[in-house]
């Protein structure tokens, strides 16, 4: 558990590094919002959360599958993650910020990597408009 990450995964590094060379500029981490959002772009008045398909129970994911050993905990443990994004997303929504989720399953492949990215992208302009 260690070795796990919390910020700066491959995922939010392909994320941040396509937006960057798009012109978009964004804060990362802001401890000031719910959640801590992985990115922020502030212009847009806009959020993006980064999301582990398994930390976070991605429905429908091959990604996801609970564990067989000590099912108990880690079905509360994934249970309270979801409620906890839940809660944060709706904070800040009351805030008045969109919020876009990008699934770690989104960015595995090339293909589905540069669908994602673009529609990533076109939400993120049909903000401005």
């Amino acid at each position: 558990m260690a070795s796990i990450r919390g910020k700066d995964t491959k995922q939010e590094l392909l994320v941040r590094r396509y937006l960057f060379r798009q012109g978009l500029r964004f804060r990362v981490n802001d401890a000031h919002l719910p959640g801590r959002p992985d990115i922020v772009l502030p212009k847009y008045h806009c959020v993006i959360f980064l999301n582990g398909c398994f930390w976070h129970a991605h429905e429908n994911c091959p990604l996801f599958r609970l564990p067989q050993s000590n099912r108990e905990f880690w079905e509360k443990k994934i249970q309270r993650n979801k409620m906890r994004d839940e809660r944060d997303i709706a904070k800040l929504l009351s805030m008045g910020y969109k919020t876009i989720v990008v699934w770690e399953c989104e960015l595995k492949t090339k293909h589905l990597r540069e669908e994602t990215l673009t529609g990533l992208l076109n939400e993120i302009w049909d903000m401005d408009n």
